[in-house]
């Protein structure tokens, strides 16, 4: 995994985590990188601060990075419902109100979300898979 500090054309600065810089290029290219505040997806890298070491490994770093970053997305997904592959339906559904805003999360194809995030409906793309509840022990 690789983070990038990235801005948007509003002038926006977030942070994106990548595999690395190709996959960040293949999904800006297809508009799936937008900006967390505005939606827009004129998206570029930022100028960000070097790295500077902090004695471990970068594999000990590679994993604290990613276990902090898998404590914030069950953290996220504590108060969230699994809706499966209905998330798109329901999103749209949510943002039309035809049914109550409420967190879910779910399935969608990267057409669905490409369709969600064209209509101006901000959906954000879960760094880890998630076990659907029926296959869990």
């Amino acid at each position: 995994m690789i983070v990038f500090d990235l801005s948007c054309s509003a002038g926006h600065r977030f942070e994106g985590w990548f595999a690395d810089a190709a996959a960040f290029e293949a999904q800006r290219a297809g508009e799936l990188v937008g900006c967390p505040m505005c939606g827009s997806t004129e998206v570029e890298r930022a100028i960000s601060v070097p790295r500077i070491g902090s004695g471990k490994s970068d594999g000990e770093e590679r994993g604290v990075a990613l276990a902090k970053l898998a404590r914030m997305q069950a953290t996220m997904l504590k108060n969230s419902s699994w809706v499966g592959g209905q998330f798109a339906v329901r999103a749209r559904a949510m943002a039309e109100g035809s049914e109550p805003v409420a967190t879910i999360h779910g399935r969608a194809t990267v057409g669905e979300a490409k369709a969600l995030h064209d209509d101006g409906i901000a959906v954000l793309p879960l760094p880890f898979p998630v076990v659907p509840p029926e296959r869990l022990n």
